[in-house]
C-alpha cells in the first residue's frame, strides 16, 4: 500500500509542534540562562584587563557611586566568563529607599545589577549620568533608570535593561537568579 504524499510531512509537523511545545513548557529559569551566562550562586568579578581583577564584594560598592562593569565568575575569580559582551553586567549601590518594589526584589542591600547591553541595538551601555542617576547608551542615547527595574527612560530602546537578581551570602555578593528579560537588541 502506498502512503499518501502528505503523511510524512504531517508526521514531521506533528513532531516539530510537539518538540516546540515541550521547549515552551520548560520553566523560565531553564530557558533564560544560556551557556556562560550568569547563574545562581555565581560571583561577580572585575574583568582580567582591569588593573585589579578580582571578585567584587559588597564593600566595593559605594552608595551612589558610578556603576562597575563586572562579569560572572567562579567564587575565586579565577574563571571569569568575560568573552561575551552579553555577559557584561552593570552593578551599583543605591539607597534602598530609592528603589521601587520590583527593583528591591532583585537587589541585595541596595546593590542592583543589570545587563550591560542596550536593548535597542546591542551596544554596550557604558556611560553614567551622575546627576540623573541613569545608565546611558552612547550609540543612540537610550537612558535607563536603575532604581526602577532598569526602566527605559528615553531614546530608541523602548525596553528596560534586564535585571539580574543578587544576594549576599556569608559576606559574598552572589547571583540569585537569571536575567529578568532578553539581553540585547530585539531579533529581526
Amino acid at each position: 500500500m502506498v502512503k499518501p504524499p502528505d503523511s510524512d510531512r504531517r508526521a514531521a509537523l506533528v513532531g516539530l509542534a510537539s518538540a516546540l511545545t515541550l521547549c515552551a513548557l520548560r520553566p523560565p529559569a531553564a530557558r533564560a540562562a544560556g551557556p556562560g551566562q550568569p547563574a545562581p550562586d555565581d560571583a561577580l568579578a572585575l574583568p582580567s584587563w582591569d588593573e585589579r581583577p578580582r571578585v567584587v564584594t559588597p564593600e566595593d560598592l559605594v552608595l551612589n557611586a558610578p556603576p562597575l562593569v563586572v562579569y560572572p565568575s567562579d567564587l575565586t575569580g579565577k574563571t571569569v566568563r568575560e568573552r561575551s559582551r552579553l555577559n557584561q553586567i552593570l552593578i551599583l549601590r543605591l539607597s534602598v529607599d530609592q528603589l521601587d518594589a520590583a527593583t528591591r526584589r532583585c537587589a541585595a542591600d541596595g546593590i542592583v545589577a543589570y545587563a550591560g547591553t542596550c536593548t535597542h541595538a546591542g551596544c554596550s551601555v557604558s556611560e553614567w549620568d551622575a546627576t540623573a542617576r541613569q545608565f546611558l547608551c552612547p550609540c543612540h542615547a537610550s537612558r535607563f533608570d536603575p532604581a526602577r527595574a532598569g526602566a527605559w527612560i528615553a531614546g530608541p530602546a523602548a525596553r528596560p535593561l534586564p535585571a539580574l537578581p543578587l544576594k549576599i551570602q556569608h559576606g559574598r555578593l552572589l547571583v540569585a537568579g537569571v536575567f529578568r528579560g532578553k539581553i540585547g537588541a530585539k531579533s529581526a
